[in-house]
């Protein structure tokens, strides 16, 4: 017969009997001088830095100061979010001016009768002439 659990988090499996084994740390030799002898390769990593960053370091280093800096890095996005919130604003006016001229165009026409659809033939022939 088991001892009733006390907590809820009591471990109800065994314990292992044989935990793993740390892996132990053996030293290398040391290489003598003659190990050494080719001539040292030096690499060379250089980055560019993001046009963001670029900006702030220019101003940090014109001596602008940290507010020069602030102010690029909390108007550049709010500047870039308000333009493309206008600009959805505007494709949005621009698709209602299209759908509503092409609805008073098909009234017009529809209700026109023979008159107006002889001007809007005049018309169309007119334009092409020209074009």
């Amino acid at each position: 017969m088991s001892t009733p659990r006390r907590y809820q988090f009591d471990n109800q499996l065994p314990v292992p009997r044989n935990p793993q084994q740390l892996p132990v740390y053996r030293p290398e030799p040391i290489g003598t001088p003659a190990d050494y002898e080719q001539p040292q390769v030096i690499v060379q990593h250089i980055h560019q830095a993001p046009p963001d960053r670029t900006v702030q370091r220019i101003a940090l280093g014109a001596g602008a100061g940290g507010g020069a800096v602030a102010a690029g890095v909390y108007f550049g996005p709010l500047l870039v979010g308000s333009l493309t919130a206008i600009a959805a604003n505007l494709a949005l006016l621009a698709f209602l001016a299209a759908v509503g001229a092409w609805g008073v165009v098909t009234v017009v026409r529809s209700i026109g009768g023979p008159d107006g659809k002889a001007a809007a033939h005049n018309l169309r022939k007119a334009r092409r002439k020209r074009g």
